[in-house]
């Protein structure tokens, strides 16, 4: 029998006009429903992250807890001025040495065309120095306005389309976490 995969699904942003809390909560609703897979919902909202990079007057206790316990990640992020938020770096660099050798999955979003690709690319740099390794392909959420209405329902033209796209990279992103866990557990024997 395969070990439980916890997957942190963390919100890109703590701006109150945010829609890419709807994207995180599909994501995370969609995570749940895989067999062997525990999901935690982090949303930036609800935590502190006080100064700058990973000291350890910088970090919120609960975070570290959730960071360690994870097994993979997928964070869910807006595009501002062509990259990323700032709460989201934040969150990045306060932990460091937990996030190594755990994979991580982007879903860009934006209320425009791009679908938040350029805010993924920016990101790129900032998560491989802290060694999480990334998967190769994205899912995007262009005109994440039209896409879920305001109660955070998807709206049906596009359900089959995410579906598929989710359920690919989630498979994608479990068969890394199955054996980087694996990989860590063995080096800790």
């Amino acid at each position: 029998m395969e070990q439980p995969i916890t997957i942190a699904v963390i919100v890109g942003t703590a701006r109150v006009q945010r829609r890419s809390g709807k994207v995180a909560q599909y994501i995370a609703d969609f995570a749940a429903r895989q067999q062997n897979v525990n999901v935690i919902l982090v949303d930036p909202k609800d935590f502190n992250f006080p100064g700058d990079g990973n000291d350890p007057e910088g970090k919120d206790p609960r975070y570290t807890e959730i960071v360690d316990k994870a097994d993979a990640f997928f964070i869910v992020t807006p595009e501002y001025n062509h990259s990323f938020p700032g709460s989201l770096k934040r969150m990045i660099d306060s932990e460091l040495a937990l996030y190594n050798h755990k994979p991580l999955a982007f879903a860009g979003v934006s209320d425009g065309n791009w679908g938040g690709v350029r805010a993924i690319e920016s990101l790129l740099t900032a998560v491989r120095e802290t060694g999480l390794v990334a998967m190769s392909w994205d899912v995007y959420f262009p005109k994440v306005q039209d896409i879920f209405d305001e109660d955070g329902n998807m709206n049906p033209q596009y359900i089959t389309r995410y579906e598929h796209s989710v359920q690919k990279l989630l498979d994608e992103l479990l068969w890394f976490a199955r054996l980087l866990k694996a990989a860590r557990i063995a080096k800790e024997s």
